[in-house]
């Protein structure tokens, strides 16, 4: 129970509650502006700021009521939920997230080991009560997808999920070889947050070039007889995105925006890191050398966080979602 206490000690000392108070009233009332919503993405922030501070006053008082009645398991477990969030404290962290996958070289085996971490992050995602979409989806001709974007909402969904960057590395024995030979295949992730706005940049309707075509289909009842399909291009940085999973165009301008919006935070991101080279950027670009975990089906099962050293022998539970042991390790291991 000391060691419990200490660590309540710990959070408790910056949590500043009186003026999370102030900021939670003064939220308040400026919800009862009329105008309040005109300006829907403000309004969104300020929402979820004040959910945000709402649950730190709670949480500190079942800090407080656990250790005076000396229940252990609440209060332990309360502090495991409380210590996490302490790390979620990047400007970006509690946005919404958009995450991609891309398989790498190696053909049937690399598409199906993509859409195998595709299954895997949307167990994790339903398990955690998130919302999800699928913006984008290239799928291979043989098996599995080459590539996949997926919007995430959800509580500090970027914060959670921006430490999945990186190269996810498979080893298996092959379902595409008729000898069954042990085969590697590797897929990177990418994370980005949401954004409603690009701060430093006005997006230009000059600056954007709409194509419009049909989108992929397997044929069938459902073959696509019209151009819903987009592919959106920025002019001035050549960034092109596409969209092509919903039936409607509007639906799929509405998700290349999204994209878009993703990628040029992303470009603004990195000129700003390039002018701060001694300070740690918030956001660090995934590429194919930047291995962060290794899943090994064969000749044993284990899954290992090449960053932090974590594993499973379970590889199956974390193939359905079980990630959360690794996610959290990364978590505290960050310096943002």
């Amino acid at each position: 129970m000391e060691n419990l206490i200490e660590r309540a000690k710990i959070i408790t000392s910056k949590i500043d509650i009186n003026k999370a108070k102030e900021q939670i009233a003064k939220i308040e009332l400026q919800i009862t502006d009329p105008d309040f919503w005109l300006d829907q993405e403000n309004a969104r922030s300020k929402m979820k700021e004040l959910a945000r501070l709402q649950k730190e006053v709670e949480d500190t008082a079942l800090l407080q009521k656990y250790i005076s009645e000396k229940n252990e398991k609440e209060l332990e477990k309360l502090l495991g939920e409380m210590e996490i969030f302490m790390y979620l404290a990047g400007p970006f962290d509690n946005k919404n997230a958009i995450l991609s996958i891309h398989a790498g070289q190696g053909g049937a085996d690399a598409m199906d080991w993509a859409s195998i971490l595709m299954r895997m992050y949307i167990r994790f995602f339903e398990k955690r009560g998130w919302q999800y979409n699928v913006l984008d989806e290239s799928v291979g001709e043989e098996a599995g997808i080459k590539s996949v974007s997926i919007e995430v909402a959800g509580e500090y969904a970027y914060g959670y999920l921006k430490g999945e960057q990186g190269v996810h590395r498979l080893v298996r024995l092959s379902p595409f070889n008729s000898d069954s030979l042990r085969h590697t295949s590797f897929s990177l992730v990418e994370v980005l947050p949401q954004m409603e706005t690009v701060k430093g940049l006005d997006l230009k309707d000059d600056d954007l070039e709409w194509n419009f075509y049909r989108a992929s289909s397997h044929g069938g009842q459902n073959v696509q007889k019209v151009s819903s399909a987009v592919r959106l291009k920025h002019i001035p940085t050549g960034i092109v995105v596409t969209s092509q999973t919903e039936r409607y165009q509007a639906k799929n301008r509405e998700s290349a925006l999204k994209l878009l919006k993703a990628k040029l935070w992303v470009l603004e991101e990195e000129k700003k890191q390039e002018k701060e080279k001694n300070i740690k950027g918030v956001y660090s670009s995934p590429s194919w050398g930047n291995q962060i975990r290794n899943y090994v089906l064969h000749p044993y099962k284990m899954v290992k966080d090449t960053r932090t050293g974590v594993e499973s022998g379970n590889a199956q539970a974390v193939l359905d979602g079980d990630i959360d042991e690794f996610i959290e390790a990364e978590l505290k291991s960050s310096d943002v």
